[in-house]
């Protein structure tokens, strides 16, 4: 019986992807990926074991859902703000980092990409997952920000493909930081100002402004 005292047959099949993926999370947080069973996903969202693979085919599948519904729209996001916008590409690399950074402070969204760096030894299909649809998307977008800058003279020249990784690399550690090590618990700095202290180091970093000549 649900909550509201309707029989969990009731429900409409539409919702039912998104509850198993509910569930799934829940425990993939709570156990790991690998001591997760298909049968304990089905009986955390009051479903049957065949029901889940009504829906998808495998755990792996189930995870792959997940980053879609989750992470995917980020990286969608970010690379259409590099197709679309024409204004300074400094500024657009700040509004990317603060979309990015402020999705990631959700616990459900932050989640997934502590299960892979926790699990790829042993799935390295979810680190592949996780890539190809969200790190090659939102890294490909940032490396073509990145390269307008530096040809239209607002960056120092650089390599793109590098600096992207100096430009993510920080939002990253200060997420994991402050998820998993509990750094700053207390008073744990908003996203906003992280990417404020962020983009002045990084902006000294790449600037144009004839530094070092």
């Amino acid at each position: 019986m649900t909550e509201s005292g309707q029989p969990k047959w009731r429900r409409r099949a539409g919702e039912r992807p998104d509850e198993l993926l509910d569930a799934a999370l829940r425990l993939f947080v709570r156990n790991g990926f690998a001591a997760t069973k298909v049968e304990d996903i089905a009986s955390d969202a009051g479903l049957s074991k065949g029901a889940v693979y009504r829906y998808f085919s495998s755990k792996e599948e189930i995870f792959e859902s997940l980053v879609k519904r989750a992470l995917t729209p980020i990286a969608d996001q970010t690379s259409l703000m590099a197709r679309t916008s024409q204004g300074d590409p400094a500024m657009l690399v700040k509004a990317v980092l603060t979309m990015i950074a402020s999705r990631l402070v959700d616990p459900n969204t932050v989640a997934l990409p502590r299960l892979v760096l926790m699990e790829a030894g042993k799935f390295p299909a979810l680190a592949t997952a996780y890539r190809r649809q969200v790190l090659d998307k939102a890294i490909g977008a940032l490396e073509a920000i990145v390269r307008r800058g530096v040809d239209e003279g607002v960056f120092r020249p650089v390599d793109p493909r590098l600096a992207v990784r100096n430009i993510v690399g920080p939002v990253l550690a200060h997420i994991l930081l402050g998820q998993i090590f509990g750094i700053d618990e207390d008073t744990r700095p908003t996203p906003a100002a992280f990417i404020e202290s962020h983009f002045d180091i990084l902006m000294n970093g790449l600037s144009n402004t004839g530094q070092g000549d």
